[in-house]
Order: C-alpha cells, then sequence, then structure tokens
C-alpha cells in the first residue's frame, strides 16, 4: 500500500465510518468480558476475590505489554496487517473461553487475547488519525471515541444479562460474533500507511532506534497521566466487581441499569465538558468532575437500592467519563506537536496500568471490606486524586488560550 502523500479533506468517509464500527465491537468485547470475567471465575473455578480480580486484570496486563511493541510492528508489517493478524488472534481467543478447563489456562488465555486486543486497539487508533482531516482533527477524534462510549454501555449491559443467568457461554460466542464482525470490516478497510519519505518524494528506509523509555512515555504528560491512573483503579472497581456485587444482593438487573445510566451521562456530559474546558481553562472542569466521581463510588458503599445504584451510574458517568476526554486534552496541549503521539500513548498507557492492576489489588481486601467497603475507600481514592491534580496541573492554573486542546 503507498504511504501518505495527501491528507484527508473530507470526515465522514466509508473508510472512517467502518473504522468506527470496528472500534464498536471491538471495545464492547473488552468492556463485555472485563465486565462478566470475574464473576465467571468465582462460579466456574471458585476462585478468590483476588485470583478473579487478577482473571479480570490479566486482559488488560496483555493489552500493555503488546502496547510496547506494537509501534515497531506497525513500522514492519504495516497498519492494515497488523490489525487484521491481532483481529484474528482476537477472534480465537474469544472461542477459547469455551473449551478452556482451569483457572491457570484461563489466566494464560486471558494475557495473550489481551495482547490480540492491545496491538488491533493501537493499530487502528492510530490509523484513524490518518483518515480525520487535519483541520477537524479533535472533532473526528471525538466521534471516533463515542464508539468506545457506546460499547462502555452496550457491553456491561450485555455482561451483566447473560452472566446473572449463569449463561456464560452465551457470552463467548456473543464475543466471538463481534470479534469476526471487527475482523471481516478491517479486512475491506482501506488504511493509509505512514511512510517515510526524502525531499525527493522516494521512499525512506526506516530508522532502526534503539528502545527506550523516553519513546513510550512523555515526562511532561506523565503528571496529568498519574491522575488518571488513580482514577482508572476506582473506576476498575465497578467493571470488575459491581456485576459480583449486585449478584450477591440478588439486584442483577440493576447493575444493567447502571451502566445504561452511565453511558447515557457520559454522552451528555460531551456536549458541555469540553466546552467549559475550552473557555474557562482546565481547573473549571476537572475539580468538580472529580468530586462528582468520588460521590458516585460513595453512592456505591451506601446500603445497595435501585434508586442507588442509578445514581452512582448518573455521578460515575459524569465524573469519570468526562474526566477521561478532559485529562487527555491537558495531555496533549502540554507537549509540542512532534510529542503529541508520545503522550497519547503515555495517557492511555497510565489508563491501563490502572484499570488493570487495580482489581488485583482490590480483591485482596474486599475479603476484609466487603464490597461497600471497597466502593467507599475508592471513594477516598477519587478524593485523593484531586490532590494529585493539584499538584500535577491543577496548581498552575492553566488558561484558556490558542494553545489549548479539545478533546
Amino acid at each position: 500500500m503507498t504511504g501518505e502523500i495527501h491528507p484527508p479533506t473530507k470526515l465522514w468517509t466509508g473508510n472512517f465510518i467502518l473504522a468506527s464500527v470496528a472500534n464498536l465491537f471491538i471495545s464492547m468485547v473488552f468492556y463485555l468480558l472485563i465486565t462478566s470475567m470475574a464473576l465467571y471465575a468465582v462460579e466456574r473455578f471458585r476462585a478468590s476475590d483476588s485470583t478473579a480480580g487478577l482473571a479480570s486484570s490479566m486482559f488488560i496486563i496483555g493489552s500493555v505489554a503488546a502496547r510496547l511493541f506494537a509501534g515497531k510492528l506497525m513500522d514492519s508489517l504495516g497498519r492494515k496487517r497488523l490489525l487484521v493478524f491481532a483481529l484474528a488472534f482476537f477472534v480465537l481467543g474469544s472461542v477459547l473461553y469455551i473449551p478452556t478447563g482451569s483457572l491457570g489456562l484461563l489466566l494464560l488465555l486471558r494475557f495473550v487475547h489481551g495482547m490480540a486486543f492491545g496491538a488491533g486497539n493501537t493499530a487502528l487508533s492510530t490509523a484513524i488519525q490518518a483518515l480525520i482531516p487535519p483541520s477537524r482533527r479533535s472533532e473526528g477524534t471525538g466521534y471516533f471515541g463515542l464508539s468506545t462510549t457506546l460499547s462502555t454501555a452496550a457491553g456491561p449491559y450485555l455482561a451483566v444479562l447473560f452472566a446473572s443467568s449463569g449463561n456464560f457461554t452465551a457470552v463467548f460466542l456473543f464475543c466471538t460474533a463481534s470479534s469476526a464482525i471487527a475482523l471481516a470490516i478491517a479486512v475491506f478497510l482501506k488504511l493509509p500507511e505512514a511512510a517515510p519519505r526524502t525531499a525527493g518524494g522516494h521512499p525512506a528506509k526506516r530508522s532502526r532506534s534503539r528502545f527506550s523509555l523516553g519513546s513510550l512515555i512523555d515526562h511532561t504528560a506523565l503528571p496529568i497521566s498519574l491522575v488518571i491512573l488513580v482514577t482508572g483503579v476506582a473506576y476498575s472497581g465497578i467493571v470488575s466487581f459491581l456485576a459480583p456485587f449486585m449478584v450477591q444482593e440478588s439486584m442483577a438487573e440493576a447493575a444493567s441499569w447502571f451502566f445504561l445510566v452511565y453511558a447515557f451521562t457520559v454522552l451528555v456530559s460531551r456536549l458541555f465538558a469540553g466546552r467549559i474546558q475550552d473557555k474557562y481553562g482546565d481547573n473549571a472542569v476537572m475539580y468538580p468532575l472529580l468530586m462528582v466521581f468520588a460521590l458516585g463510588m460513595a453512592a456505591l458503599a451506601l446500603e445497595p437500592s435501585s434508586l442507588s445504584i442509578m445514581g452512582a451510574g448518573a455521578f460515575a458517568g459524569l465524573g469519570f467519563g468526562a474526566l477521561m476526554p478532559c485529562a487527555q486534552a491537558i495531555a496533549i496541549s502540554v507537549v509540542p506537536p512532534a510529542r503529541m503521539g508520545v503522550a497519547t500513548s503515555t495517557y492511555f498507557l497510565m489508563l491501563d496500568v490502572g484499570i488493570g492492576l487495580g482489581p488485583v489489588v482490590l480483591g485482596l481486601f474486599i475479603p476484609y471490606l466487603g464490597y461497600t467497603g471497597m466502593f467507599a475507600g475508592l471513594s477516598g481514592l477519587t478524593v485523593l486524586a484531586i490532590g494529585v491534580y493539584y499538584l500535577a496541573h491543577g496548581r498552575l492554573n492553566r488558561r484558556p488560550g490558542p494553545s489549548t486542546a479539545t478533546a
């Protein structure tokens, strides 16, 4: 495939729409499995809470491992080839959950399946930027991100629906079908390849740069990314342990409503959070969003009822759902344009680490604190994130200006 010569001039092309649909199905598998896996490990293999948390986390640990090498693989294989190969393994991994008969094999499969997700997601997220006109970069990225937002509702909702009846085979078959659809779309996608060229227009030889920490993490974007790491740990408690908590309380339907309300408030928050950030500055949105997210976690620590669970979904969706793009905008705005890719990588790496390691650590405390105690502790952790934000960025009190990036 030829390299990029002219940037695109239209946003809503067939390839952009297909790539967004593929991302919807890929992300839906991720959220469906991470929501149901802890409960599956407990019911199928009688795993402890900490081991169940590890079963949930191994997918993201594999994803992080793959992201470390995905850039190099894209250089050698190309974006589309890496995407197709990764999604082929993604389909296979979804099928193999059904015959897996031991906890050890389940953990191994979760890691390998996560690697396929990490490689494919990185390839697709990188390629989508080449499909967006430079003048509409923020707008196009926002629209593409809506496919992930929709999956945060559809995936967990279906997970609770299937898992509450003990029908985990249906979970894995649905994941297989979704993965296969994403693979079929990827085969027909036309993705521009970033082939470097010399001044004369001839293809340049790829540099064999050594692996370095600076190629993965931008030290300027790292402080704000630590905020998303801390809040990611709190969010991991929701996606990994809300379902088993609600099943234990015989309120499985309430968990479904939580994720529907969560997704709705995320969509609503996208209408105004970015505009407030652009007009009044970062602190005008970050401090309120962190407090609202802390209230959502606190609501889960109350005696569970349908009202408290749906209220928690609204607070969490408004808080964490709007927090992610606002924090990402900060991470991008504090670096020069040449480092935007590394800043984005830093942000998502910290998010993955928080969501990935959170369930393992939280699972150790559940036998002593119970689910409500765990959520109370996560509410306190989110309050602590306010202090982390102040030290990382808030004390600078950045005002809106021409350099401000939008999510």
